[in-house]
């Protein structure tokens, strides 16, 4: 009887030390999601749409109408909106809340922040049944409003919207980076538009703008501040840079390979340029437009959505209009290496669903993100900045082609620059990429800008920015963003998670021990029992 009740108690202890561990690494996860045979009409949802917009009242409205539209057409849904002006702190709440399931069930955000949303968890909604579902996909038969089916997404857009080959997301909005040009002052310094800018064209009329008179003023500004060439977006401008040459930036299974011989060189030369002062970065000297504007700039590099603010007859102005010098603007791609095979990045927010116990209340989610596609919401939203429709549908309705076609007519809904800005991206869709997105990569694409951001503080700050500079910097890149921790794909295709953290094995044991215990005890009784 002993030998069998020793036995018995080891067969416990080992079963539930297994339970343990297997059911403890990992995050709590939720049943897929299953698209529903009907939806309910006769319940009511309340669901809650997180949004970002840049203080931009008419975008407000546009959310609104769109909430106000839908509920007509769906009565048994309510959607609140919660609005953000920055999309880091969306990201930053959004993973507050999953732990405690207490998730929005619609979220404008980005695929790099999706990436990190989905991890360990189903928290996310895999969409790809969805997309294509008869009845409640895009253009389903059971879709009470006149929705874009699924070949009617522009693919480029759509495919920025899968990870690990899973769709997570619906493009909502697309937009590009371009140069704004204060054409005035380049013909001052003797120079015309090429047809497409290179970098060496870039470089070589920043340098050429820093000449001063005798008076200690700019020659082609006669003003006493002069930043030839800012770039809105650091990362940006390094990801584009090792795009055009053909260098490693990172992969889709999450390695980094940002820290490379051709980085080195890109921050050299920068920071070449950045010790004369002909450039410098939004971080450290404030919004291109500002300067732009104030005819104390030549190539200004932003987003296409931020057109509405570049030009001398700018809808919107960061500085008084004393201030503001008239010129002529240009929009143009970001300079390229290659002019003959143009690299620019595609950007902008996606709609991404959260899963939910309920299923039904799923359905209303997906059904109000599938919404934000129809044409209204689309044209409106792109009117409103250089945003582009992802959707063939909305690109070729009367409205937008209308919208289109009226540059010019008025410095507000049809300015001119704003419009450029958006047939830019249009003309140039196919010559768009994207960064792989994976658990991590937004930390890469951090490091990305700071690694120039450091490079132009260094120079300013009269340190020497050479090879060991650059090294030097590079390891506290890696360190400060956690770099050398980001899980990588096995072979297997499936997350290596390594070993448990030590708090985490500790308590593990702690609570073997406690069970092992009352196993024990349990036992012992029942075999006692038995002996009676």
């Amino acid at each position: 009887m002993k030998k069998l009740k020793k036995t018995l108690c080891l067969l416990l202890t080992a079963l539930m030390v297994l339970a343990l561990f297997t059911g403890c690494h990992g995050s709590r996860k939720r049943n897929a999601f299953e698209v529903p045979d009907h939806f309910d009409t006769d319940r009511n949802f309340e669901i809650v749409f997180w949004a970002k917009n840049d203080t931009n009242k008419t975008q407000v409205e546009i959310y609104r109408k769109a909430i106000s539209d839908f509920e007509a057409i769906y009565p048994n849904i309510t959607v609140t909106l919660k609005l953000y002006t920055d999309y880091g702190r969306i990201y930053q709440d959004v993973l507050t809340n999953i732990s405690t399931d207490t998730t929005p069930n619609v979220c404008i955000t980005y695929p790099d922040h999706i990436a990190t949303y989905k991890t360990g968890s189903e928290v996310m909604v895999v969409l790809d049944d969805l997309l294509t579902d008869e009845r409640f996909g895009l253009g389903g038969s059971e879709i009470r409003f006149d929705s874009p089916t699924p070949d009617e997404v522009i693919p480029e857009f759509l495919n920025e919207c899968y990870i690990d080959s899973e769709l997570y997301a619906l493009p909502f909005m697309r937009s590009t980076e371009a140069c704004f040009i204060n054409v005035t002052l380049l013909n001052k310094l003797g120079y015309e538009l090429p047809e497409t800018l290179t970098w060496d064209f870039v470089w070589e009329v920043s340098e050429k703008a820093m000449e001063k008179d005798s008076a200690g003023n700019y020659k082609v500004n006669g003003q006493k501040v002069m930043i030839p060439f800012i770039y809105k977006s650091t990362d940006n401008m390094m990801i584009s840079m090792l795009k055009q040459l053909d260098a490693p930036y990172s992969d889709e299974n999450g390695n980094v390979l940002l820290f490379n011989d051709t980085t080195k060189d890109i921050l050299l030369e920068i920071a070449e340029h950045s010790k004369s002062g002909s450039f410098s970065t939004f971080k450290i000297s404030s919004y291109p437009a500002n300067y732009l504007n104030a005819g104390q700039n030549i190539f200004s590099i932003d987003s296409t959505a931020g057109a509405t603010w570049m030009g001398s007859k700018a809808p919107l102005l960061d500085i008084p209009e004393d201030q503001v010098v008239e010129f002529d603007t240009a929009v143009m791609t970001i300079p390229q290496y290659d002019p003959e095979h143009p690299q620019m990045i595609s950007q902008g927010p996606s709609v991404c669903v959260f899963n939910k116990k309920d299923s039904q209340e799923v359905l209303a989610s997906w059904l109000f993100t599938q919404f934000l596609l129809s044409n209204g919401v689309q044209t409106a939203y792109a009117e409103t900045e250089g945003y582009v429709p992802v959707t063939s549908k909305a690109q070729q309705s009367d409205e937008y082609t209308d919208y289109l076609s009226r540059a010019g007519e008025n410095n507000d809904k049809y300015y001119d620059i704003k419009i450029a800005a958006t047939k830019l991206l249009m003309e140039n869709t196919a010559n768009t990429f994207v960064t792989p997105v994976f658990n991590g990569s937004a930390s890469v694409r951090d490091a990305a800008g700071q690694l120039i951001e450091e490079a132009v503080k260094g120079v300013r700050r009269k340190k020497t920015v050479d090879d060991a500079f650059i090294e030097q910097l590079f390891d506290e890149m890696v360190s400060l963003k956690h770099l050398d921790q980001i899980e990588t794909n096995t072979s297997s295709g499936k997350k290596d998670l390594g070993p448990l953290p030590k708090t985490a094995v500790a308590l593990l044991v702690c609570l073997a021990c406690a069970w092992v215990l009352i196993g024990v005890w349990a036992l012992s009784r029942l075999l006692k029992k038995k002996t009676r």
